[in-house]
Order: C-alpha cells, then sequence, then structure tokens
C-alpha cells in the first residue's frame, strides 16, 4: 500500500511538473498553426530596426505631404491631369500614417500582434485599401499619359476636373471593394491572440493579387510599351534640316549655280511651312520623351517593389495552407517593407521629371511661400532661353526662334 501511495505521489508530482512547463496556448497556437514562433531581437538590433523603419515612414510622409501641399496650394499645379497624383499622394501617405507605424511596432517586438483581434480586421482593411488605391493610381496615371501623347488635340479638352475626380473616386471604391470580402464572411483573416493576417483562401487570394496587383501591372506594361513606341517613331520623324553649306565658288559654273539656287529655294519654302509647326513639334517631342522616361521608371520601381511580395502572396495558400503561413516572417516582412518603399519613391520620381515639382518643393523646404507662381514662370522662362542660346542650335535658325517665341510667353 506505501508502495502504491508513493508511486500515486511521484506521479501527480510529475504531471504537475509537466502541466507547469508546457507553453501558453497562444504561444502554442501560434507556434503550430503558423509554424513561425516569436522572433527574439537585442537591444542594438531593435535600435537598427527603429531606426530604419522610422526614417522610412517620416520620409514617406514628408515626401508625399510636399506633395499635397504643391498642388493644392501652387496655382499653376492646379491642374485636371495633376489629380491623379495628388490622389497618389494620399494614397501613400495614408500607408505611411495608418500602416507602416503598427507593421513598425509588430517587427520591432518580433512579429507579435499585440493590438487585438477586432483592430486587426481593420488594419487589414486599411493596408489593404491603400495599398491597392496607390498601385491602381500608379495604373491610371499610365493610361493618362498615354492618351494624352496619342491624342494631344482631344484629350485635354475631355480632360476635366469632373472627369478626373470620377476617375479618382472609381479607383477608391474599387480599392475599398478588395477589402469588403473578409469583413462581411466571405473569406475569414486569421486572427488570434499572435497572428494578424489577411485570409488565405484560395479563391480570395487570387481574386485580391488579380485585381489589386497583375491586372493594373499588365495594363502599365502595356501603356509604356505603347507609349515607347510612339515615342521612337517620333524621334526617327524629328529631324530639322539646316541651311545648305556655302560651296567653293570657283569649282561652280553656271548649271550648278542653278540648280544649288534651286535647291536653297526648295529648302526655304519648306522651312516656311516648317516655321507654323515647329514649335507644336518641339513641345510634343519633348512630352513624349519625357513621359516615356518617366513611365518606364515609374514601372520599373513599381516591379521592384511589389512582385517580389505578390508572387509570395499568390504561392503561399497553395505552399502552407489556408490556416496561416508558413513562410520565414523575417521573409514575409522584408518583402512587404519593399512594397511600402515604393510609397517612399513615388513622389521623387515625379519630381524629378517634373520642373515645376522640383521649384516648387526647393521653395518649401526652405520656407519661401511667396510668389511661388511667379517663379515657376521664371524657371520656366529661364529654360527656354537656355534652350535658345545652345550652339547645336544655331544652324537651326527657325527652331531658335521658336525658343525665342517660347521664351517670350513665359515671360508674358
Amino acid at each position: 500500500i506505501l508502495t502504491s501511495e508513493v508511486m500515486d505521489v511521484r506521479f501527480l508530482n510529475k504531471m504537475h511538473d509537466t502541466t507547469t512547463t508546457l507553453p501558453t496556448p497562444s504561444f502554442m497556437d501560434n507556434e503550430t498553426r503558423c509554424g513561425e514562433p516569436i522572433l527574439s531581437y537585442g537591444h542594438v538590433e531593435k535600435v537598427l530596426i527603429g531606426g530604419v523603419l522610422t526614417l522610412l515612414t517620416f520620409l514617406t510622409v514628408c515626401g508625399n505631404l510636399l506633395v499635397v501641399i504643391s498642388v493644392c496650394f501652387v496655382k499653376k499645379l492646379k491642374q485636371p491631369s495633376n489629380y491623379l497624383i495628388v490622389s497618389l499622394a494620399v494614397a501613400d501617405l495614408s500607408v505611411a500614417v495608418v500602416v507602416m507605424p503598427f507593421v513598425s511596432i509588430t517587427d520591432l517586438i518580433g512579429g507579435q500582434w499585440i493590438f487585438g483581434r477586432a483592430f486587426c480586421n481593420v488594419f487589414i482593411a486599411m493596408d489593404v485599401m491603400c495599398c491597392t488605391a496607390s498601385i491602381m493610381t500608379l495604373c491610371v496615371i499610365s493610361i493618362d499619359r498615354y492618351l494624352g501623347i496619342t491624342k494631344p488635340l482631344t484629350y485635354p479638352v475631355r480632360q476635366s476636373g469632373k472627369c478626373m475626380a470620377k476617375i479618382v473616386l472609381f479607383v477608391w471604391l474599387l480599392s475599398a471593394s478588395i477589402t469588403l470580402p473578409p469583413l462581411f464572411g466571405w473569406a475569414q483573416n486569421v486572427n488570434d491572440d499572435n497572428v494578424c493576417l489577411i485570409s488565405q483562401d484560395l479563391g480570395y487570394t487570387i481574386y485580391s493579387t488579380t485585381v489589386a496587383f497583375y491586372i493594373p501591372m499588365s495594363v502599365m506594361l502595356i501603356m509604356y510599351y505603347r507609349i515607347y513606341r510612339v515615342a521612337k517613331v517620333s524621334a526617327a520623324k524629328h529631324t530639322i534640316a539646316g541651311f545648305p553649306k556655302a560651296e567653293d565658288e570657283e569649282s561652280m559654273n553656271c548649271v550648278t549655280a542653278v540648280l544649288k539656287l534651286q535647291r536653297e529655294v526648295e529648302v526655304c519654302v519648306s522651312f516656311s511651312r516648317l516655321l507654323k509647326n515647329d514649335r507644336k513639334n518641339i513641345s510634343i517631342f519633348k512630352r513624349e520623351q519625357k513621359a516615356a522616361a518617366t513611365l518606364g521608371i515609374v514601372v520599373g520601381a513599381f516591379a521592384v517593389c511589389w512582385l517580389p511580395f505578390f508572387l509570395l502572396s499568390t504561392a503561399r495558400p497553395f505552399i502552407c495552407g489556408v490556416q496561416c503561413s508558413c513562410v520565414p516572417l523575417w521573409v514575409e516582412r522584408t518583402l512587404l517593407w519593399l512594397g511600402y518603399a515604393n510609397s517612399l519613391i513615388n513622389p521623387f520620381i515625379y519630381a524629378f521629371f517634373n520642373r515645376n515639382l522640383r521649384t516648387t518643393y526647393h521653395n518649401l523646404i526652405r520656407c519661401r511661400y511667396r510668389n511661388i507662381n511667379r517663379k515657376l514662370s521664371a524657371a520656366s522662362m529661364h529654360e527656354a532661353l537656355k534652350l535658345a542660346e545652345r550652339p547645336d542650335l544655331a544652324e537651326r535658325p527657325f527652331q531658335s526662334l521658336q525658343l525665342s517665341q517660347i521664351a517670350m510667353t513665359s515671360i508674358k
């Protein structure tokens, strides 16, 4: 009897020790369902990661805020085509203000979600809507640039403020529609005490990634290819011949002189015809070249930033199942922040190719708010005068004349 009692006591003690050494239920759930334990960072690692993420968030806020202020308060930039730029800046600014801070805190504590189950659904909805709005606005901008290049006479007339406002509203409503299914029961988000992840339902994953990324990416590539072809054809056609060079008078006879005179008359006639359209051709040609370069860099930056993340998001439910993710947490976070970096790059890309935005940025950063519109006009005049004084235009008198006229228009 004593032996059996001792065995019972040892058994109970063993069960008590086993119970006390088991992990908490939430951690077990995180480890078994997601297959990824909470990451642990040292003090130095937390400082470095926190500094990089804070700097990225701060620069994203400042860059996009400059775009919004520039277009909204500078008269020369209040054009219907810039409404899309403002929509893109608002979407990127929303990503920086509403999404990035919570992702930064979650990453600093190793990937554990600490903001509760109720806020998880709201956070995922805001994340998906803002990022999708940014991507789809880039898509619409590429279409807008293509129509502006291929239909320079008719499209600007149709490009009214109301039309652009409707397009912006449609983009945001379509972006919001992607966030609705998890909120109304079609596909539930993965949401427990430690994990906050968008739904891994196969149908919803295909729908969301196709609408939010693959379709806009395909449209942007098609638009860029067409603009590139238009610019290439225009570059081949845009050649202006100079005046005939003087020949040695001793080697000329009467027949040669007559032929030379006839050739000069033909050249003068052709120049008189070009005189009316030369200014317009130069403007169209420069606009085509700039649009092709801008859109090429925008598409390239967009693909580098978002393509790895969406490829992973599409393949994840097929590889890991619909319960949770089996991808290492550091891989997911790295690709996610690479996508967020696109919101930082966008305002600087457009400022690099837009002289008016660059000038406005420069004045706003230096707190020179007065007479910005007058400074923009002066910058346009200075650019036109610089082009008119270029040495390679010396043999193109009619082109120099047209550039001088552009300068005078800027002065007015």
